[in-house]
């Protein structure tokens, strides 16, 4: 791309010379596999201590293929494979924290994550208070998560609360390709550890990111779309979700979304929220994962707790159901939807 750009005449000339063609930079359109994989690529290639390591990681690229390309170029010492051993591939990653190295392991799937959770819970999130802050925790676990891909038993979980429940923890969640860039840039900066969950339906959404202007940061909120008929707080893989919903909401009977991002889960922009809340007086919540104790009803809570009085109707969410994740051939029946979502924005604007 090119920028004409007049330049004026000169002292003495009584003309002005001749239009300059100035290259502009022009952002390179990514899908989210590719933007993580430059994360990744830019975060190792800007520091030595930066390792990347997991399940068929560096032979295979992933499952993905989000690592594609990194062994080669940084060799086996800083991108390896490991054995089939999740609560391995953390405690050799605390091991090397401890050790002033910024590993950065992948967890092939959500649901392995299991198996390392005895590493997550019992030391990695704790390590930090243990010490009284003398020894950081730069590890940043990345996470295939969330459903929409008709994958089998243990391949598409909504993982998000139980880290959540574990203080110590930031969680981080993108929802485009720009936001996977960044986000992972600076979980890998920080000295706190961050689990970071990739949404798998989203990895082939594609758009312009911009790798030299800084995005968001990590505990900030991003406001989608305008409203101020209802606030639909949303994350990951069902932002693009929501955001139909309200493209459909506004053609079909005028209602004025207002789409927030959260990004972040811990910590939370709850002030983002409340300002859209108390401007809109009405919220709905969605999730992927199950209804019961999900991150929905932490927010639906606070919520209410701390804007009773700004609200004309109860918070309603919009969620998975109270079951294991079903076969792939029911998973859209189970999953919300843009009907699930617009039947509550419905319910919330018939309130009284």
């Amino acid at each position: 791309m090119t920028q004409i750009i007049e330049r004026p005449a000169a002292h003495g000339e009584d003309e002005p010379r001749r239009p300059v063609l100035t290259p502009v930079p022009v952002a390179p359109t990514l899908t989210m596999v590719q933007a993580i994989n430059r994360a990744l690529h830019d975060a190792m290639a800007a520091d030595e201590r930066v390792l990347v390591f997991g399940e068929d990681v560096a032979t295979l690229g992933g499952v993905f293929r989000v690592t594609e390309g990194l062994a080669e170029t940084f060799g086996a010492q800083r991108c390896f494979d490991t054995p089939l051993a999740e609560s391995a591939i953390v405690g050799i990653a605390i091991g090397m924290a401890v050790r002033g190295l910024i590993p950065v392991p992948e967890i092939q799937f959500d649901g392995f994550a299991a198996p390392a959770f005895d590493q997550i819970v019992s030391h990695l999130a704790k390590y930090r208070m243990r010490t009284r802050g003398d020894i950081a925790m730069p590890v940043t676990i990345r996470i295939p998560s969330f459903g929409g891909i008709g994958a089998v038993e243990h391949h598409s979980e909504s993982t998000e609360t139980y880290w959540l429940h574990t203080a110590g923890l930031k969680v981080v969640v993108p929802s485009t390709p720009s936001d996977a860039y960044w986000l992972l840039r600076q979980a890998i900066s920080s000295s706190d550890p961050v689990v970071y969950l990739e949404p798998k339906r989203r990895y082939w959404a594609r758009e312009p990111v911009d790798t030299e202007v800084v995005g968001l940061p990590i505990g900030r909120a991003a406001i989608r779309r305008g409203g101020d008929d209802v606030t639909v707080v949303t994350y990951g893989p069902l932002v693009a979700t929501a955001l139909s919903a309200a493209e459909i909401a506004a053609a079909q009977h005028g209602w004025r979304i207002e789409v927030i991002d959260l990004r972040s889960l811990n910590p939370l922009d709850f002030d983002t929220v409340a300002d859209s809340v108390r401007r809109t007086g009405r919220a709905v919540v969605m999730h992927e994962g199950p209804r019961t104790l999900g991150f929905g009803a932490e927010l639906a809570a606070r919520l209410q707790e701390e804007l009773f009085y700004d609200l004309e109707a109860p918070v309603l969410r919009a969620t998975g159901f109270d079951t294991p994740y079903p076969p792939a051939r029911l998973e859209k029946l189970w999953l919300p939807g843009v009907d699930r979502l617009l039947d509550c924005v419905d319910r919330t604007l018939g309130q009284p």
